[in-house]
């Protein structure tokens, strides 16, 4: 089933991710040329995750044929388990953006609360800029999920990822100009352009531009969402470091003097809360040699920098997820920070999820939350 005006005009708009959720949906790591050591590392800390998210509101974890009996394994009874065919796990960039009408039903083919967007997929920057060539498994899973639950399809030809995005639910946007405005995206497109069809697509009536996502965060040109986030209506959390002298610190500088002048699409000031980095962390000689650079896929080379952030956590229904980089001064830090701006949620840490950016993101990026009416 497909609905083809923008969601806007048809009443819909893409709630807060601490809006209550139906479900959460998650990927299964497994290609070899991405995840060490064929992934087991990773395919652990991916079950920690949906273990511990499914404490507060049921998961669905889709995994391939192959690794289905493995997932179901390692994976506890009440998380749902489907068989799905995709090139990576990054459920947040090739799952649907939902979103969520609460008006009068409109008409029998117009009736649904819910519905998904699907936007187009490019690898995070194609066949020369990519993570790996081939993503055709990749551009059938927000159709598929969407099938599943019999929801609405949204098609879009812009090629968006998830990350890319962050709202607060009442009308603001948050992006960067590094991904969105990155000529391996959408060059025939303007700002203005792309601006334009997130507010009709979204339902926004504001878009703030960062410059510049996360320092190291290349596979996907500066998410958004390793670097900035809404807590609720009017409040941001913002990746900081306290090194002058470190790369990071010029773009926590750029992007708290653009938030400190902007206002959201309420006209509230924004109020910033600062959430320090872990480490700097690198990927050692034993991570890289875990994968098999086949050429297929980016080269995980050691030394490379790690684009780790506390910011790219997942909101349940009453817990924050957070995750948890072995820098104990750092992970305590953001349990408390986020404990502190989250008062009515309980922040939970990850451990090992150093693994997860080993791959390229951490929790945001391969959780998407289901939103319910």
């Amino acid at each position: 089933m497909e609905m083809k005006p923008p969601p806007f005009t048809l009443g819909y708009h893409m709630p807060a991710e601490w809006e209550p959720h139906l479900q959460c949906w998650m990927g299964w790591p497994e290609r070899p040329d991405n995840w060490r050591d064929n992934a087991k590392h990773a395919q652990r800390v991916f079950a920690r995750v949906a273990t511990t998210i499914s404490k507060f509101e049921p998961v669905t974890v889709c995994a391939s044929a192959a690794q289905w009996e493995n997932a179901r394994t390692l994976l506890p009874p009440n998380v749902r388990v489907l068989e799905m065919s995709m090139n990576d796990a990054w459920f947040r960039d090739t799952g649907p953006t939902f979103v969520v009408r609460k008006g009068a039903v409109i008409s029998d083919n117009h009736k649904h609360r819910v519905a998904g967007i699907d936007w187009n997929f490019n690898s995070w920057g194609g066949i020369d800029d990519g993570c790996y060539e081939d993503w055709s498994l990749d551009l059938l899973v927000a159709r598929k999920i969407l099938g599943n639950e019999r929801l609405p399809r949204i098609p879009h030809t812009m090629i968006l990822e998830g990350g890319s995005i962050h709202v607060d639910g009442e009308g603001t946007c948050l992006t960067t100009e590094e991904c969105l405005l990155n000529k391996n995206r959408n060059p025939n497109m303007t700002k203005e352009e792309i601006e334009n069809e997130l507010k009709a697509y979204l339902g926004v009536e504001k878009v703030i531009w960062l410059p510049r996502g996360l320092y190291g965060d290349d596979d996907t040109n500066g998410h958004i969402d390793n670097m900035c986030c809404f807590a609720k209506p009017g409040v941001v959390v913002l990746s900081w470091i306290d090194d002058e002298k470190d790369p990071q610190y010029e773009r926590s500088m750029e992007a708290f003097t653009v938030l400190s002048n902007e206002k959201d699409a309420r006209g509230r000031k924004l109020e910033i809360v600062k959430l320090h980095v872990p480490g700097p962390l690198y990927m050692t000689d034993e991570e890289a040699d875990g994968v098999v650079q086949d050429g297929d896929a980016k080269a995980r080379l050691p030394g490379t920098r790690l684009a780790a952030s506390y910011v790219n956590f997942y909101i349940a229904n009453g817990a924050i997820i957070l995750p948890q980089f072995g820098d104990q001064k750092r992970d305590d830090e953001a349990v408390s920070v986020l404990s502190q701006t989250f008062p009515n949620y309980k922040v939970v840490g990850i451990e090992g999820a150093r693994e997860i950016v080993l791959g390229g993101g951490n929790i945001h990026c391969i959780t998407q939350q289901h939103p319910a009416i």
